[in-house]
């Protein structure tokens, strides 16, 4: 016969247990419903994050230009010094040759004395340590042995400094690669957020851009402006001659620049010799404080850190290469925070 059990009803906690489980599930459904999709950053808020962006690059890149010189520099001292090891060697063996030919000659005579032999069979460093024979030798000889000890003297000095620089010259290639690497990634991820952006608010930026940039050329007033120096004019008018040119890192003309590399090409042009970057610019000549002292001209320092440069143009205004995406013009001087000026 068939057990007629009755069901077992769930226990009072465990139908507590559901119910709220229940509720909160429908209560997150119900969030997640009427939750607001994300809002796009506004294009303000955009070019707002790439220009600070654009700005940790640029240091980046000065910090890459600095490396860069460096290299440049290590590479050529190293070389002469590599030259200087190399003539140093054949000098001493051509002082080695002369010994050992005087040797030679006493030899076949007969009469070649101890110290010689000596020196044939060790280190001459060795012999002038220990040489309680030297008063056996020629004042010659004592003389040809004193100059082989002081080249080889020279030269163990010479490779060791050799070896030093360059040891600093692969510290300083891995720094190039690091900033090579940051700036590339800074400008990715700017370029990740235009990206974001419509054609017709990138058109719009643009647009902006050119106004303002257009504003800053027809502000320009050199015929009413205290100009700087012969050289310095020159090296200014060399940078108008590059208006439009673009903005690429760590270029240095002619066909493109970034802003110290505007600045150092267009003071070679003018004859003058600057440092490559701004850092290194902003403590080459007399620094000026007051804007309103500035001369057409006059190297221009912004950043607290002072990684831009740029020329002063005259009436509050600026030409420099600005950053990646532009192309060399004329600016505010107050679009950035001014440091003070540098006249060459």
């Amino acid at each position: 016969m068939a057990s007629h059990r009755r069901p077992k009803q769930p226990s009072r906690a465990r139908v507590t247990v559901l119910t709220t489980a229940a509720a909160a599930a429908v209560a997150i459904s119900s969030q997640a419903a009427n939750a607001a999709p994300s809002e796009k950053p506004s294009k303000d808020e955009v070019k707002a994050k790439v220009d600070k962006l654009y700005e940790q690059a640029e240091h980046a890149t000065e910090e890459y230009n600095g490396a860069k010189e460096k290299q440049g520099k290590l590479q050529k001292e190293i070389s002469t010094i590599q030259d200087n090891v190399a003539r140093g060697q054949e000098e001493l063996n051509e002082l080695r040759d002369a010994m050992g030919l005087a040797a030679a000659a006493q030899y076949r005579t007969g009469s070649i004395d101890s110290s010689l032999q000596l020196f044939l069979s060790s280190d001459p460093d060795d012999y002038l340590d220990k040489a309680s024979t030297a008063d056996q030798l020629s004042a010659q000889q004592v003389d040809s042995l004193k100059k082989i000890q002081q080249k080889q003297r020279e030269l163990s000095q010479q490779r060791a400094e050799a070896a030093d620089k360059l040891k600093d010259l692969s510290a300083t290639r891995t720094e190039l690669g690091k900033k090579k690497k940051e700036v590339q990634a800074k400008l990715a991820e700017a370029q990740k957020l235009l990206n974001t952006l419509t054609a017709a608010e990138k058109a719009a930026m643009a647009a902006e851009e050119e106004r303002a940039s257009r504003s800053s050329a027809e502000r320009v007033d050199l015929g009413n402006a205290a100009t700087g120096s012969g050289r310095a004019m020159a090296a200014f008018q060399a940078a108008q001659s590059k208006i439009g040119s673009p903005y690429v890192y760590g270029a240095s003309g002619p066909s493109s620049f970034d802003c110290s590399g505007l600045t150092s090409w267009a003071f070679a042009q003018a004859g003058v010799s600057i440092p490559r970057t701004s850092q290194a610019q902003a403590s080459y000549g007399t620094r000026i404080y007051s804007q309103s002292e500035l001369k057409v001209g006059d190297l221009v320092i912004f950043y607290g850190d002072l990684h831009h440069v740029g020329f002063y143009a005259g009436n509050g205004q600026i030409l420099h290469a600005p950053r990646t995406g532009t192309v060399v013009r004329y600016e505010s001087i107050n679009n950035m925070p001014f440091q003070f000026g540098v006249r060459i």
